[in-house]
């Protein structure tokens, strides 16, 4: 490989790596923020299920240093979940210069339509899901049980379906990005109606925990979604295809 070759891919290695620096350095700013705030972040995440636990109920702590990791665990998550529009500017400004004027005028509004879907996703987790969810498993409880959960167990649980709706929620965008490339067409999409449903149900089953509740709670938005995200792609295709036909209009007068 020549030297000059290698010249483009060495810059873009370059810029890759501080878009990643960036990204990291956003994560550890909001960390040391809210570190000092863990257990209060850790009682406003537990809310839900405290709510729903009888009078004079608590969690517990099985492992001897769960009371301090496992708040520092979630402290680490939510700099992550909060630092999401930065890393999506840092993949932004990676890409865009790589993209045609119109490209980026179209992918712009996915980015921050993606960013605003992840926040909804863990918003309806966390006021929709995890009260009903938390209250069919209490109310189920077998008589004779105490029903006691782990303050690690409970991160886990709640950090899965955090993950599982904010990306369920990202159907929209995937829809359209696959329309926008010529994978599919709205069109084709619709006919697939009742297979979407099935695998709406089956992708529920994957991310969510064992139970048909969650499950359930998670397909029929995902699937809700998913018919937005057809009618908005037909927007994109058209305009995508209007703005192509423009470019290579220009090109040819250039030539």
């Amino acid at each position: 490989m020549a030297v000059n070759d290698t010249q483009p891919l060495i810059s873009h290695l370059i810029e890759l790596r501080k878009r990643l620096m960036y990204s990291l350095v956003s994560v550890l700013v909001v960390f040391l923020a809210l570190v000092y705030f863990s257990n209060d972040i850790y009682q406003l995440v537990s809310a839900p299920l405290l709510d729903k636990l009888p009078q004079g109920s608590n969690m517990s702590a099985t492992d001897v240093a769960s009371t301090f990791l496992t708040p520092i665990k979630l402290t680490i998550m939510v700099s992550v979940f909060a630092s999401v529009p930065v890393i999506l500017y840092q993949v932004w400004a990676f890409i865009a210069p790589a993209l045609y004027k119109h490209e980026r005028r179209l992918m712009l509004p996915l980015l921050v339509s993606s960013t605003v879907l992840f926040y909804l996703g863990m918003a309806f987790a966390y006021f929709v899901v995890f009260p009903l969810a938390f209250g069919f498993f209490v109310n189920t409880t077998p008589e004779g049980v105490n029903f006691i959960p782990d303050i690690s167990k409970y991160l886990s649980f709640v950090m899965t379906l955090f993950m599982a709706f904010g990306a369920a929620f990202e159907v929209p965008i995937a829809i359209i990005l696959l329309c926008w490339s010529g994978v599919t067409t709205p069109d084709a999409l619709k006919k697939k109606r009742p297979y979407i449903l099935v695998g709406a149900f089956v992708v529920g089953m994957v991310l969510t925990p064992p139970d048909v509740f969650s499950q359930t709670l998670l397909a029929i938005p995902m699937y809700l979604l998913f018919e937005i995200g057809v009618m908005v792609s037909r927007f994109y295709v058209g305009k995508g295809r209007r703005e192509d036909e423009d470019t290579e209009a220009e090109a040819e007068q250039q030539k």
